[in-house]
């Protein structure tokens, strides 16, 4: 039976977890810091910088989330003859060099 793509999980370390969780947590920080600084008229270079840097901080996450899925959602997949992940795999990270 075919498995659908909502119904599926990943399965990584809880380290991986913590990590995540603590980077997107200092990630939210950026971004509550940054509307604070858009309603308290800030000039627009210095929150510019401030929003490319949290920008920065999503690809880490991202680069780190992508090497743990290919590592063990990807290879597990493959291993169980399920070789449309490639596939998908390629679209996500097409739509990440964008």
């Amino acid at each position: 039976m075919k498995q659908n793509k909502d119904e599926r999980k990943a399965e990584h370390a809880d380290e991986l977890k913590k990590s995540l969780e603590k980077r997107l947590n200092r990630i939210e920080g950026q971004i509550r810091g940054i509307k604070k600084m858009v309603e308290e008229d800030i000039y627009c270079d210095e929150i510019l910088h401030q929003i490319m840097s949290a920008k920065a901080s999503l690809d880490g996450v991202s680069k780190e989330l992508l090497k743990a899925h290919i590592n063990s959602c990807v290879v597990r997949q493959i291993k169980e003859g399920k070789e449309e992940v490639v596939e998908e795999l390629m679209v996500t990270i097409k739509k990440m060099i964008k």
